[in-house]
């Protein structure tokens, strides 16, 4: 066999592979024996089937599979062992490459485009000044967390007049013109409500003040302006019955529910941080605020590492590709979706490649590798972030552990948080290189700029 690789230019050569009689009878041989202990044909007997006839019927199949088969081990084996920095894949060159004939060619030779990477440098120093942004956690955060504590360890409680999002219960009946309960109209015990999810504002201010035994005549249909789910919800009838029950309602009242926010209390204390962590309402607002604080340094990070990327791509510029081939790639990669799709995303495509081959080298340079343990730690972080979600912040370690370890057998994940834990490692490499031009914003000033 010889492969040899032929530059057209700086991102594209010619890869030619020649394949010889010797270089794949053995392997053909081999599999003409396999199938011919496992033929099954009619007058002979498992195994005994003449040589000649498996090579007659199942020869060139096998031999076309078994010289794919070399051609694409030997040809990534090539361009691993010369360092070939090869973008996609390889292919067959449109004009050189000549029609192969399994049934009358015993020699090949296959010809490949090859679009080969650009070469820069990618480096940063302390002459290079990103900014670094700080998000200030100031009272209001406090009180909202706080509140979000409060409010999962509240309860129901009976009221005797309505306030806005409180719950209503009680009879509902349909009226007719006079104003009078419908003869054989719909009526409803215990029909539930809740004012303040009613889309039209007169009939929500209806409710306003009410107090139980109130009878208050009302418009479902206007309130919900016709939403049928709603309706049918509400006067426990299917969807394509509410058309004929548009008109007003009473409503007497029985009941009026409150959900009222939990005390702060050592019982949410431990919740939050663990049992007896802190003792005094003074020290869970500031281990509030410092919990908060530790976890935008998350989003300042990843907004440090946004414009690093910016930074550093204007800073080498722009960069040669060989278009074509790298269309005709991407093209072979989506032929559903067509030459459109290729025009359209092809110049968004080659802003990722070229992010992509800028963190590949500075994550070699920075020696950045990811082990085993790395990628276990950050589907616990990940696992904690998800319960820390639903108010689920002092989750026992064995736990994690087992939701982390469910997380790691799917590849899909594996790949992210491996993904993750490279762009963790790479920008603390990256902060540490550059000079910080460190801002102080507040949260809205941080996320008007991902506006």
């Amino acid at each position: 066999m010889n492969i040899s690789l032929q530059n057209i230019d700086k991102v594209s050569a010619l890869l030619t592979v020649q394949i010889e009689k010797a270089d794949y009878e053995g392997e053909v041989e081999k599999a003409l024996k396999n199938i011919r202990k496992k033929a099954n044909i009619p007058g002979f007997r498992p195994g005994q089937v003449p040589a000649g006839l498996i090579k007659k019927q199942y020869g060139k199949a096998v031999l076309a599979d078994e010289v794919n088969k070399l051609l694409q081990d030997k040809v990534y084996e090539y361009l691993r062992d010369k360092k070939v920095n090869m973008l996609g894949e390889p292919l067959p060159n449109e004009e050189k490459q000549q029609p192969v004939d399994f049934n009358t060619m015993e020699t090949f030779e296959f010809v490949f485009d090859i679009a080969l990477a650009p070469e820069f440098k990618a480096e940063l120093s302390q002459a290079d000044t990103i900014d670094y942004y700080t998000i200030q956690v100031d009272d209001e955060m406090v009180e909202r967390q706080i509140k979000s504590y409060t409010q999962r360890n509240g309860k129901y409680e009976k009221a005797d007049s309505y306030q806005d999002r409180d719950m209503l219960k009680g009879l509902l009946a349909e009226l007719d013109e006079a104003g009078n309960t419908k003869e054989g109209g719909l009526q409803v015990e215990k029909a539930t409500l809740m004012p303040v999810y009613m889309a039209d504002d007169e009939q929500k201010a209806i409710f306003a003040n009410a107090k139980v035994n109130d009878v208050l005549v009302f418009n479902p249909n206007k309130a919900f302006k016709g939403n049928e789910a709603e309706l049918s919800s509400l006067l426990k009838i299917k969807k394509e019955e509410v058309a004929a029950h548009t008109g007003n309602f009473s409503f007497q009242i029985e009941e009026i529910t409150r959900y009222v926010d939990g005390e702060l209390n050592q019982e949410i204390f431990d919740q939050v941080f663990g049992k007896d962590t802190v003792k005094t309402e003074e020290e869970f607002r500031a281990k509030v605020k410092e919990m908060l604080a530790a976890n935008l340094v998350a989003d300042s990070d990843y907004k440090f590492l946004l414009d690093a990327r910016n930074y550093l791509m204007n800073k080498i510029g722009k960069l040669e590709y060989p278009d074509a081939l790298l269309k005709r790639i991407m093209l072979k990669n989506n032929e559903e979706k067509g030459e459109a799709f290729v025009a359209e995303n092809y110049d968004k495509s080659i802003e990722e490649l070229t992010w992509h081959l800028i963190k590949e080298q500075l994550v070699q340079a920075n020696g950045i590798k990811v082990e085993k343990d790395d990628i276990e730690k950050m589907a616990k972080e990940v696992t904690k972030i998800q319960f820390a979600q639903y108010g689920m912040l002092n989750v026992p370690d064995d736990l994690l552990a087992n939701y982390a370890q469910e997380m790691m057998k799917k590849q899909d994940s594996v790949n992210n948080l491996v993904n993750r834990v490279i762009e963790a490692k790479l920008t603390v490499a990256l902060k540490q290189q550059v000079t910080l031009n460190n801002k102080s914003v507040t949260l809205d000033e941080f996320n008007k700029m991902f506006a």
